[in-house]
């Protein structure tokens, strides 16, 4: 054997003693941690794990120190849009109750509280499960998240991330945290980036919500292509403006300086039931085959009339929001409408239009127009020409 593996070997050696001495020397010590209260022993157990932490080669990772802190002392955040069904919640409580906690709730304290950032649910079954408050002693297993992060917007898409990458969250209340996110100077870049989102999706959130702020950042064509998707802007509803005694509530909104202009809530829009704004293929097919499946539509005269005709007769709230918006190219609103109420292909493959040929997109956009004035007609409304029905168009509006 070389002197440098000689050298290397007794080194490892004496490593290796200290090692055991160190371990030998803990582990006397914590036989004395047995003398101590229950209370003490938590204590304990939570400092000594975070002097642990400080010298951990996984520091920065905030699963490396989990501590146990008394339920109650953890608060709910104000914000999380994940949503658990009563079957769901109640197999999570059977788990928690069987298999004992398996993931820390995640946390971030600031000089007042310990707010949730995830694990809302998980916390709940510790408050409201006897069994399992009583085995855990009231304390939740929690792990706070990296100091870099504990800015509102920071908490909010972390929130998010963890409820995208795990579970599910209502369009509702993620429309709310977009709204959110929007009023703090964060454009749709970076809200898609952070939330592990499609800019598409933030768009067609900021759509459901009716809010014309959401819109101001971008410059929007009034076109419907892919690379610059149109979204039309609306004013936000005040509760003043509601009828509440009305059967059908109509609100008027000043967003185009027009009175007869009619909104209605995202989920009265018929386009949207029947998966208008849905943001992936439908039954397995690929995206190619969506758009080529737009573009045969649109090329059928026959059977894109057809559709039309039943878009304006039975897409009642849909039509009244989307055709007395003046502002919007509504030529483009119908051509996808129709198509969705007739494959169920989501307006996102919107580009199949560029494959047909100028004369074809000419032709389906006078079919389209001659039934955005047969609704206007029939709804006592002035008829528009091409020009009017499609506002700074450009040629794809598909």
């Amino acid at each position: 054997m070389s002197k440098t593996m000689k050298t290397i070997t007794q080194n490892l050696f004496e490593q290796k003693n200290k090692t055991t001495e160190f371990l030998d020397s803990v582990k006397d010590l914590f036989k004395n941690i047995e003398g101590f209260s229950e209370k003490n022993r938590i204590v304990l157990n939570n400092e000594i794990k975070k002097e642990l932490h400080k010298h951990s080669p996984f520091k920065n990772e905030p699963v490396d120190c989990v501590v146990w802190e008394k339920e109650e002392n953890v608060i709910s955040n104000d914000y999380n849009p994940n949503s658990v069904a009563p079957p769901e919640m109640e197999l999570l409580r059977h788990s928690v109750n069987h298999d004992g906690y398996t993931q820390p709730v995640v946390t971030w304290k600031n000089d007042s509280a310990i707010e949730v950032v995830d694990g809302f649910h998980r916390k709940r079954i510790c408050k409201e499960c006897k069994e399992v408050n009583e085995r855990v002693l009231g304390y939740l297993p929690i792990v706070h998240i990296q100091s870099s992060n504990v800015d509102r917007n920071d908490r909010i898409a972390s929130t998010i991330r963890h409820n995208r990458a795990r579970g599910k969250h209502r369009i509702d209340a993620m429309s709310d945290i977009v709204i959110e996110l929007k009023n703090r100077n964060w454009k749709n870049e970076r809200i898609a980036r952070e939330l592990g989102m499609e800019e598409d999706e933030i768009l067609r959130l900021c759509q459901i919500t009716g809010l014309a702020d959401l819109f101001s950042d971008d410059d929007f064509s009034r076109s419907w292509d892919v690379e610059n998707s149109s979204v039309e802007d609306f004013e936000q509803i005040e509760e003043d403006e509601i009828d509440i005694n009305s059967e059908e509530i109509q609100v008027r909104t000043v967003n185009t300086n027009d009175d007869n202009r009619i909104f209605h809530k995202w989920d009265k829009w018929e386009c949207y039931r029947a998966g208008f704004y849905e943001n992936k293929p439908i039954n397995g097919l690929t995206k190619e085959q969506c758009e080529q499946m737009y573009a045969d539509f649109l090329s059928n005269s026959e059977l894109f009339e057809n559709t039309l005709n039943k878009v304006v007769n039975e897409w009642k709230f849909s039509c009244e929001h989307y055709l007395t918006n003046c502002a919007m190219n509504r030529i483009a609103w119908l051509g996808q409408a129709a198509m969705c109420y007739h494959t169920k292909v989501p307006a996102i493959f919107r580009s199949g239009f560029n494959k047909l040929s100028e004369q074809q997109q000419l032709i389906a956009n006078n079919i389209a127009l001659k039934y955005l004035n047969v609704w206007l007609k029939n709804n006592q409304r002035d008829e528009v020409s091409l020009e009017n029905a499609m506002p700074s168009r450009q040629s794809t509006i598909y």
